[in-house]
């Protein structure tokens, strides 16, 4: 139980009715979730206003409403606080009805575009090694130490967040890594968090179906260091051409890291395989099973944030060389004829570039590609021509078909990527609207030691079709399959 008036002690109130010092037992912008106790904080979402619930809110007998349009007619059992952003209210006052967790531990929170899931699963990975209590927030899922937690989304909301990170408290976290969407940004899910620090891997096209235009996308990512404190550090990647644009405002402590250009941590890629990565980091030379040049910068981030966080740099890059990546993210397989099965996230074009040309950098001349992509529904379009265009270029063969069609018809989205199909591709790719026929064709077209990229879905273990979720494992059914082929 909290009093309001201490919940809401940061919140730049405009204005407040009715009493302040009354007992508060949850918060929750879901009216549905309202009862006797509960505040209400009415948010503008993506598919409806929570000001269109208040009422609603208040016949469920909420004990107060925060909200930036005060109703015409005021309850008089319900306490008002009118804001200017309701959103960023619900984190603040999230972030004090769970005693500010982010506060008793040290928050790292990595952006970008691509390498957020591969930086804080590693993260998270070296500190538990190195001796620490940790909690992970990512996109694949949540731990504390090794409990796993569902995760729905890459950032979760504001409540959910803090309520996390007060279980992490509790349970002795000294650390939490957690990857910081632009959408959770722009929502202002983060507000009210203290950050020890914060990493920008990359930024390229993604999201223009929710952030409209490339300037405002890079401009949410740049919010997130502009909002750091003076006693945080802001790690960049300098070989991002964007990266010194991110911190051009923040308050933070500025560090840079890179692959090609003298920095503060440096590291220069020795060799590249299939069996991982020899690597040279600040004078030490290391052998990591992660592959390719994109796990280069993921394995320098991830030590250069040791180092700031003061822990031992030898040490760091012993368990760094002994790590493996997060799931989904360049995960492979070998079948029984060495047929090489890589399943990779790679949903973007520049992520589905970095995976195709590590796998043009690590194959024998006489190595097929043959890559499986789609895209998927309800999210930015003009990345669809592009990603079959980058799959064309970079594989010998090509299977266009289903990612997660969400509400749009499937074959709708293959039309828009066979778009980016040039004259001189059509022969060697195949449009199939199924997903595991789609595995079972790239399969039945390998030959012994070619390589399988199925690329898009990842770690996800469904496919989403008319808002139902249906089991479907890119991982399982490419073993399966191989299985099946004899191959």
């Amino acid at each position: 139980m909290r009093v309001l008036q201490d919940i809401i002690a940061q919140v730049q109130a405009l204005e407040t009715r009715g009493p302040l010092d009354v007992q508060v037992e949850r918060i929750s912008f879901d009216s549905r979730q309202v009862k006797e106790g509960v505040v209400f904080v009415a948010v503008h979402g993506a598919q409806s206003d929570g000001h269109d619930f208040i009422s609603k809110a208040v016949e469920a007998k909420a004990v107060a409403v925060v909200c930036e349009v005060l109703p015409e007619q005021l309850a008089a059992a319900t306490t008002y606080v009118l804001v200017k952003d309701s959103a960023k209210a619900l984190g603040q006052m999230a972030a004090a009805f769970h005693d500010h967790p982010s506060r008793k531990l040290k928050l790292v929170g990595v952006t970008g575009t691509n390498g957020k899931t591969t930086s804080v699963t590693l993260l998270h990975k070296l500190f538990r090694e190195l001796g620490y209590h940790v909690g992970l927030l990512s996109t694949v899922q949540n731990q504390i130490d090794e409990t796993v937690l569902p995760a729905t989304h890459t950032t979760p909301d504001a409540v959910s967040l803090n309520a996390l990170l007060g279980q992490m408290v509790k349970a002795g976290c000294a650390y939490c890594f957690m990857e910081v969407s632009s959408h959770a940004i722009v929502q202002q899910r983060v507000a009210g968090l203290e950050f020890a620090g914060g990493v920008f891997t990359n930024i390229t096209h993604d999201h223009l179906d929710y952030h409209k235009t490339f300037d405002a996308y890079i401009k949410a990512k740049k919010s997130f260091f502009d909002n750091l404190p003076a006693g945080a550090f802001a790690l960049v990647n300098s070989d991002d051409k964007r990266g010194a644009v991110m911190v051009q405002n923040t308050k933070a402590r500025v560090h840079y890291y890179s692959l090609r250009k003298v920095t503060e941590f440096k590291a220069k890629v020795i060799d590249n395989t299939l069996q991982g990565l020899h690597l040279e980091i600040d004078g030490h030379e290391i052998w990591c099973k992660l592959i390719g040049f994109f796990n280069a910068y993921n394995l320098l981030s991830a030590y250069a944030v040791a180092v700031l966080l003061e822990e031992d740099p030898v040490e760091a890059l012993t368990v760094l060389s002994s790590l493996n990546s997060a799931s989904g993210r360049f995960d492979y397989i070998v079948s029984d004829t060495q047929i090489t099965g890589i399943v990779d996230y790679a949903h973007t074009p520049d992520a589905l570039e970095n995976v195709l040309n590590t796998i043009q950098q690590i194959r024998n001349p006489n190595q097929q590609v043959i890559t499986v992509v789609g895209c998927g529904g309800n999210r930015d379009a003009a990345k669809r021509p592009l990603m079959a265009d980058l799959a064309c270029r970079l594989s010998d063969k090509v299977v266009l078909t289903s990612d997660n069609p969400r509400f749009e018809e499937p074959q709708a989205i293959l039309e828009e990527m066979q778009k980016g199909v040039k004259p001189l591709d059509y022969k060697k790719t195949l449009s199939v609207l199924d997903r595991r026929e789609a595995i079972r064709t790239a399969c039945m077209l390998a030959s012994s030691n070619d390589i399988v990229l199925v690329a898009g879905k990842g770690h996800e273990t469904y496919q989403e079709i008319k808002g139902v979720k249906y089991p479907f494992d890119d991982k399982q059914v490419l073993q399966e399959t191989f299985q099946q082929l004899g191959k």
